[in-house]
This record gives C-alpha cells, structure tokens and sequence, in this order.
C-alpha cells in the first residue's frame, strides 16, 4: 500500500484543501485538486510501468530515450470519479478508458448497503495494466464489485486502485478481498460512521464536484 502524505509533498496541500469545509465551497478548486491527485496518483504510478528504448529525431540530431510501452487502462466510478480520473488521463493522455455506474443501494437492518451497478463499458483489458480510481474508499464494496465486474472484458496484468482518501477498514478489505492488487492511496483515516462515511473524510466527493442529488 502506497500512500502519498506518508512523504512530504504537495500532494499534502491539495488534500488538506479538499477536506477544508470553507475551501470546499469552491466548486471549481474542489475538482480542480482531485485533477491535481490524479496527476500525481498517475506520476508514481508511471515509474512501475514498462518502458521500451527510442529514437528522437530532433532538428539537430538525435537522442535515445525511453518512453512508455504500454498505456494503462483507466477505469472510473460515476460520477464521483471523473476528476480524479481527468487528472490520470492528463498524463496517460493515449489510455483506453472504461466507465462504471456504482452508488450505494437500500440498507439493510444491519446498516450497511447494498452497491447497485447499472452500467459499465471498456475495451478488452486482457494482459494489460488496468487503474481502477474512486476518491474515497469507505468500506471497500464498490471497489471490490467494480474490480470484479471489469474481469469480464479479460484478466489484466496488474491492476492498480487509487482514491484519494481510504478508511482504514476499506483499505484492509480490498487487500484482503483483492490481494493481487495494488493499492495507492492520498491519506487513510481511521474511522466510518454508522452510515459507512469516512471520518473525518471530506462529505460526499461526488455532490461536492457536481451539485447536491436528489
């Protein structure tokens, strides 16, 4: 598990600034540091990546490098996921991408939720890099039934999960449920309340990017 504000960046900043109630009235600035984690989510991510030697012909010469063999698939949860998912694809501007319709569902008498899907599309993601992305990770179910529903377009390779918050008990279920994969994280908190949000978290991502729902 890879989480960023165990080192100092400003990574730091953009996630003290989406958790900030005053902050988060800025509609804009809100989605704009999710983009801004994407980004940074997409930069450590890339240094695991396969990279293959290339020639650069410049107007002067040219120039070996090494440049990424094989672009990632990216794959968001509606509609919360967007502008962190708009962050990544900043940066693997060549990606496939696939796209899932998961909220949460009726509760039952326990209170915990049931996670509804009622769409889902990708390309074939078999022996591919597969980034799975979601803001917040309360409990893990969402992750765990998007993950699951992705392996009918074909096994990846690896497959990273990113989210900008985690709680601690969602991040302990999706390494337990979904070992084979990676999971990079932005900060994780301790607790989830009797309605399964994280706290202190930030509220809902997906209402503070784009309007109440009703």
């Amino acid at each position: 598990m890879y989480i960023l504000t165990e080192n100092s960046s400003l990574a730091n900043n953009y996630l003290a600034e989406i958790r900030e109630k005053n902050i988060q009235k800025d509609r804009p600035k809100f989605r704009r540091n999710l983009i801004r984690l994407g980004e940074i989510f997409a930069y450590e991510i890339s240094k695991n990546l396969a990279y293959a030697s290339e020639k650069v012909e410049t107007s002067l010469g040219e120039k070996e490098t090494r440049v990424l063999k094989d672009h990632p698939v990216l794959v968001t949860i509606l509609r919360a996921g967007l502008p962190l998912h708009q962050g990544m694809l900043n940066y693997f501007d060549q990606s496939d991408n696939a796209f899932i319709g998961a909220y949460r569902g009726s509760h039952d008498s326990k209170e915990e939720f049931d996670i509804e899907m009622d769409y889902i599309t990708s390309p074939d993601i078999h022996g591919k890099t597969l980034i799975i992305c979601d803001p917040m990770i309360a409990t893990g179910k969402s992750i765990e039934k998007a993950y699951h529903a992705m392996l009918r377009y074909g096994i990846p390779k690896r497959t990273y999960i990113v989210a900008a918050i985690a709680s601690q008990r969602g991040a302990r279920f999706v390494q337990a449920r979904m070992p084979e994969c990676r999971l990079y994280l932005g900060d994780l908190d301790k607790e989830l309340n009797s309605k399964s949000y994280i706290i202190p978290g930030l509220g809902d991502a997906g209402d503070l990017s784009f309007g109440d729902k009703t």
